[in-house]
């Protein structure tokens, strides 16, 4: 199977330093911070990087099962909103809530929110994120 990888470096303190993501690809590269992470700071963060492996992963997992149930979607749209929290032992994500928006019809709604539900828990980063609570609020538009 395929292998993927991305790479993250780190300097200095944690309140003043900066980080570095790359994707192995080269497609994309990008400077995070502390303030990008849980201030205001415009910029990217772990958190954003991790919605957007969920919304690609179940959006192609949404299209493809639908697909194979005979019902090909125009398109799927996916957003995952993270929440970053803590507990007692420190930072934590909380919760994930993801929604769809689906152009798609000749299909009934209980067969699609059946199909969502579905991709959702077994698309593979899903699936990784197992101990991770993620909501789901699909829509037929």
């Amino acid at each position: 199977m395929a292998e993927r990888k991305a790479n993250a470096e780190w300097k200095g303190s944690l309140n003043e330093g900066t980080g570095k993501v790359s994707l192995g690809s080269g497609l994309f590269e990008g400077a995070y911070s502390f303030g990008t992470r849980l201030g205001d700071d415009p910029g990217t963060n772990p958190e954003e990087w991790l919605g957007a492996s969920l919304a690609g992963c179940f959006a192609m997992a949404l299209n493809a099962a639908l697909e194979r149930g005979g019902h090909p979607a125009d398109s799927v749209n996916a957003e995952a909103k993270v929440f970053l929290g803590k507990d007692d032992t420190g930072l934590k994500i909380n919760r994930i809530d993801l929604t769809a928006d689906v152009a798609i019809s000749g299909i009934g709604e209980e067969q699609f929110q059946s199909i969502a539900a579905d991709a959702k828990k077994n698309c593979p980063i899903s699936r990784a994120l197992a101990a991770t609570d993620i909501t789901l609020e699909a829509r037929m538009v």
